[in-house]
């Protein structure tokens, strides 16, 4: 086994243990969390956890196709993903019958959905990194920024039709690529007071049942702030407020060392503990130890990540490997502060632990490309 995983597992192996160590603690928390769901007649517990290690297995599968594969060839499709991801984004909240009001997913054959945003988010960094990579050693116009910045403000602005707080987490993650990609300052503060206004404008102005709740969350997030007793007469907002209560419920009743695998009880009241408030129910089951634990490991990804910035010789890896790795990481940090009160709800799952489809499709070819970008240091070293 050892011999066969050497032969076949190239890059960073610290990155192979973190994900390693995710898998498998998703798996745990999972049959456990997904209780709820057997109790409210949607499938057995045995049927979910099948699922959700054969999801699991596929995202792990594509971990290992995109480690093998030259990430140059990435960029060549980019900008077809780009313009795909428009398209299909598009199509999902026009055509689309939404799921929890929301359109987000596009059926297939076979009874499968995925979500766009998906594709659009590895299309976007691919590109934004191939862009940036061609201009580090140019000076910059503000004509070479305005490319860059229209293809954030329109995908992320389809984006925000179905998903508000995806939009933003993409964004921010773009903003961030630009400031690596060493973008002028002035031109980096245009382009944010630009993308800045466009979304607010979308969220205050906009139409649409998703927009709308994002407005009703930030707004009951600040409420919250502002005075804990303050009554809430919106039936959303008491949904809202009782899903943040039970995952406080679910930290205090964690303590230090939780309360033991497969004997959380929240997990019945709080919905979609198995994917939006998962990180609660880790809390509750492995205590403040093991959110610390699992914490770690993010960061951990995030430092082996950035890590591959430096082995890689090239700056479009160094770009590639820095944005996707933002990506997954400031998504796990949102999910964890949406769960601890930190932050609004947002209803992000936990990459790679939370139950899901094509969530684990798209985060496992993420990592791939990752973990192909740090395979650089090693063929500079046979050359």
């Amino acid at each position: 086994m050892t011999t066969w995983l050497k032969k076949n597992l190239e890059g960073d192996y610290q990155i192979w243990t973190v994900i390693a160590a995710l898998s498998l603690i998703s798996i745990v928390v999972v049959s456990s969390a997904s209780g709820r769901l057997a109790v409210q007649g949607e499938g057995s517990i045995f049927f979910t956890v099948i699922k959700h290690i054969v999801f699991l297995s596929v995202g792990l599968g594509a971990m290992f196709v995109f480690h093998r594969i030259d990430y140059h060839r990435i960029s060549l499709f980019s900008n077809i993903g780009v313009v795909l991801s428009v398209v299909l984004l598009i199509y999902a909240f026009m055509f689309e019958r939404g799921i929890n009001n929301a359109h987000r997913w596009i059926h297939v054959p076979g009874g499968l959905t995925f979500m766009p945003s998906d594709i659009a988010k590895l299309s976007l960094i691919t590109n934004l990194a191939s862009m940036l990579a061609k201009r580090q050693h140019l000076e910059y116009r503000f004509v070479d920024v305005v490319p860059m910045a229209a293809k954030i403000i329109v995908v992320c602005a389809c984006i925000t039709l179905s998903n508000v707080s995806t939009a933003l987490l993409l964004f921010g993650t773009c903003f961030l690529l630009m400031i690596i990609g060493r973008v002028p300052l002035k031109y980096l503060t245009m382009t944010f007071i630009g993308i800045f206004m466009a979304g607010s404008l979308l969220v205050m102005f906009g139409v649409g049942s998703r927009i709308e709740t994002a407005r009703n969350r930030i707004a009951n997030f600040v409420d919250n702030i502002g005075s804990n007793k303050k009554k809430k007469d919106d039936k959303k907002k008491r949904d809202v407020d009782y899903q943040i209560d039970r995952s406080y419920y679910a930290i205090a009743n964690g303590g230090l060392t939780g309360r033991g695998p497969g004997k959380s009880q929240q997990r019945y009241f709080l919905s979609e503990s198995e994917s939006d408030f998962i990180y609660a129910i880790i809390i509750e089951e492995w205590g403040m130890i093991g959110g610390i634990f699992v914490l770690i490991l993010y960061l951990w990804l995030l430092y082996r990540g950035m890590k591959a910035v430096d082995s890689s010789g090239r700056a479009f890896g160094g770009l590639l490997s820095a944005g996707l790795t933002f990506s997954l990481v400031i998504q796990a940090m949102v999910h964890m502060g949406v769960a601890t009160g930190l932050g609004p709800v947002t209803g992000q799952p936990l990459p790679l632990l939370s139950m899901g489809g094509s969530s684990l499709l798209f985060t496992g070819a993420m990592i791939g490309i990752i973990i192909s970008v740090s395979k650089d240091k090693v063929r500079d070293a046979a050359l």
